[in-house]
């Protein structure tokens, strides 16, 4: 989580390991804190009346907190640079496609014939093994072609397949068949309805072992454009969580059954029964989130793989927000893949900020802030 409060001090100043996240913080700071003059109680109901950047900074300071050193400061303008340097990279050429394919009904941009061969063959030569340096991964080659199978089943005219993608389709499938683990096949052509005389085997495939057998239940609903139930987004959920670390050897189900479960749910767009599951799922998962003692509470979520074409307003409109009392937070991740855009996160951590913050730092930082207003 990253967090925007009172007059950009969350921006530009982080707690260290060591600040206490107790309750007893509620409404209130430590007395040498509240002795200091720049450090000015703020009323819930008013704004705040008076400051000092000296004091404000020794009031920080004291209180537990210091600014990032310029070292590792990276400028968001190469959000490339923000990748994960284990994160394995994922092919190129799939990855462009999926930017078209594996997005909302409206959106959608059907791929044109050359882009839908040269797709295709990228991916048969990956699974004969011919790509050693640049292979298609399990998770890509399930959310490609959950893209494709949902187009296909549910979406618009407008976004279902081209017929540029219908030929290099007609001409690749008889040949990937034969190479594509059972798992993607099935993800390709669930129920036998896409592929043709080539898509038997999706009817019978019912996955190893009971977690994937219950993923592949959801998934068949999922590739036919439905949604489920929160009870059975919890189950499926208890069964992947936690989500192994990364470079883990043995994930309980298919990488690519479970890339095709989450991307064609996105493509789908949740329900609010099925947000309630994920919600639920991850509060099993890692406990209850802690609830911070505000009278009110704004939350920001951009889009988290950033954005590449316009600029990013919620930053500077939280913090103005912040500055008349009204506790902003901001969630979202470093960088994110397909787009590896701009992310708020990039741009805290280039501003100075701590963008790891877990929920009680959070809830923490956010009630000792609203009493107080430090002007920096």
């Amino acid at each position: 989580l990253t967090l925007a409060s009172v007059a950009m001090n969350s921006l530009l100043l982080r707690p260290l390991p060591s600040a206490t996240t107790s309750g007893s913080l509620v409404g209130r700071v430590s007395p040498a804190a509240q002795r200091r003059p720049g450090a000015v109680a703020w009323p819930r109901d008013g704004r705040c009346r008076r400051g000092g950047v000296a004091a404000a900074g020794a009031w920080m300071e004291e209180a537990g907190t210091a600014v990032l050193e310029e070292a590792v400061r990276r400028n968001p303008a190469l959000s490339e640079s923000y990748r994960p340097a284990g994160l394995p990279r994922p092919n190129g050429t799939v990855l462009e496609a999926q930017g078209r394919v594996c997005t909302g009904p409206e959106q959608t941009r059907p791929l044109g014939e050359e882009q839908a061969m040269r797709v295709l063959d990228t991916i048969l030569r990956s699974a004969t093994g011919e790509l050693k340096d640049e292979p298609v991964s399990s998770a890509q080659l399930g959310a490609f072609f959950a893209g494709m199978t949902i187009r296909a089943n549910c979406f618009p005219e407008a976004t279902q397949w081209s017929e540029g993608e219908r030929r290099a389709m007609s001409l690749f499938w008889p040949r990937l068949v034969h190479v594509l683990p059972p798992e993607v096949k099935f993800i390709a052509d669930p129920e036998g309805t896409i592929m043709g005389a080539n898509g038997l085997t999706g009817p019978r495939y019912i996955g190893q072992g009971t977690a994937e057998m219950r993923l592949v239940g959801a998934l068949r609903e999922v590739l036919a454009g439905g949604h489920l139930g929160y009870e059975e987004i919890q189950c499926v959920l208890k069964d992947v969580l936690p989500f192994g670390s990364m470079g883990a050897s043995s994930p309980s189900v298919s990488e690519a059954l479970l890339a095709a479960f989450l991307i064609g749910q996105r493509m789908n767009r949740e329900t609010d029964r099925e947000l309630k599951g994920y919600c639920l799922a991850f509060d099993d998962e890692l406990g209850p989130p802690p609830i911070a003692d505000v009278n009110s509470l704004t939350h920001y979520g951009e889009p988290y793989d950033g954005n590449t074409r316009f600029f990013r307003s919620t930053l500077f409109v939280a913090a103005v927000r912040a500055c008349y009392g009204e506790a902003c937070l901001l969630h979202g991740v470093e960088w994110m893949p397909p787009k590896g855009g701009i992310t708020e996160g990039q741009m805290l951590k280039f501003m100075g900020a701590n963008t790891h913050l877990s929920p009680t730092q959070a809830k923490t930082l956010l009630e000792v802030c609203v009493q107080f207003c430090i002007l920096c």
